[in-house]
């Protein structure tokens, strides 16, 4: 690989923020790589190219700042999703962007293509691509990606169904670089599960909804505060694929979350006669089952420190636990 986990050095937890549609943005990530976690957000999720090339600038030049003034504790690098589907059209041209500023790391979605994977490897960056299924793992790293983040069930938005002990095992049995697992990830006891089950990062999102910087709205961060996994339900019926939704919203939308049906086509809005002009992600709110686990709305500072307490204590109590069945 052109880049080794030396990639991550600076990372204080192991953990890599997923990419959320419409609610990543440069705060939010300047925020978690600040804390010590991979930061990240979709390219899309800016409106425009232009705006990319903004955003791009306002992280890269703040995060430098932020080494500068804080040397000993620098920031986590920060990632870039693109999705490599031949339906974006703004593909070429936000490569080139993500070329120019030398994005440390991409996350792919959606195929996996080797001149994507070759051109970030070009400036020395490190590919990522996301997969559900141990087929997709194979292909994905045969194209050239240097590691994988696994979405395992109960993961956030468009979410795989295989149990995260079933996907991380028949990975490993071939691959050795770097995975993140995602799936109900909303704590540090489940950061640490991630691990020993042979990840090396958690790969978090929903729990970051519910932080101050993240852009969503104050009943979407309220409505994960509220939720638990019961309030999560599998569908795809807002967008043809398969995705785990909060059901407070959709029955804001008019609909009955526990009957939906299920749908051959792909769907980006409503009809009429459904749930009039509600989207998806815009009013239809993504989430993972993990929300249990969140509480309250903190800063993203907050939110990481939190984790990283937790992580500790898991750390120190697996020990214990383990050490029983050694000590004879």
């Amino acid at each position: 690989m052109p880049i080794t986990h030396s990639l991550f050095s600076n990372l204080r937890l192991p953990v890599i923020c997923s990419p959320m549609f419409l609610i990543s943005h440069p705060p939010l990530v300047i925020e978690q790589c600040k804390a010590g976690v991979v930061g990240s957000m979709p390219a899309l999720n800016a409106r425009l190219a232009e705006q990319l090339k903004d955003w791009l600038e306002e992280i890269t030049l703040t995060l430098e700042a932020h080494n500068r003034d804080f040397p000993s504790q620098p920031a986590a690098p920060f990632a870039i999703n693109q999705i490599v589907h031949k339906s974006n059209d703004r593909l070429t041209q936000d490569m080139e962007i993500i070329a120019h500023f030398k994005v440390p790391l991409v996350i792919t979605s959606l195929g996996a293509r080797e001149e994507i994977n070759e051109a970030v490897h070009a400036y020395g960056g490190m590919v990522m691509h996301d997969i559900i299924n141990n087929s997709f793992a194979k292909k994905a790293i045969a194209k050239g990606a240097d590691g994988l983040i696994a979405v395992a069930a109960g993961a956030g938005g468009h979410a795989g169904i295989k149990s995260p002990f079933a996907l991380m095992q028949e990975i490993r049995q071939w691959f050795d670089g770097p995975i993140a697992l995602s799936g109900s990830i909303a704590n540090g006891n489940s950061i640490l599960a991630a691990q020993t089950m042979g990840a090396d990062f958690a790969y978090m999102g929903s729990a970051f909804i519910a932080t101050e910087e993240a852009r969503a709205s104050d009943a979407y961060k309220q409505a994960i505060v509220d939720g638990t996994s019961d309030d999560v339900v599998y569908s795809n019926f807002f967008t043809g694929v398969y995705g785990n939704y909060l059901k407070t919203s959709i029955r804001n939308a008019g609909l009955d979350p526990d009957n939906l049906p299920a749908i051959d086509e792909k769907l980006m809005n409503f009809s009429a006669g459904q749930a009039g002009k509600a989207k998806a992600w815009k009013d239809i709110w993504g989430s993972g089952q993990g929300i249990g686990a969140v509480k309250q709305v903190l800063s993203t500072q907050q939110l990481v420190k939190k984790l990283t307490v937790e992580y500790l204590a898991a750390y120190v109590r697996l020990g214990h636990q383990c050490s029983k069945y050694f000590d004879n």
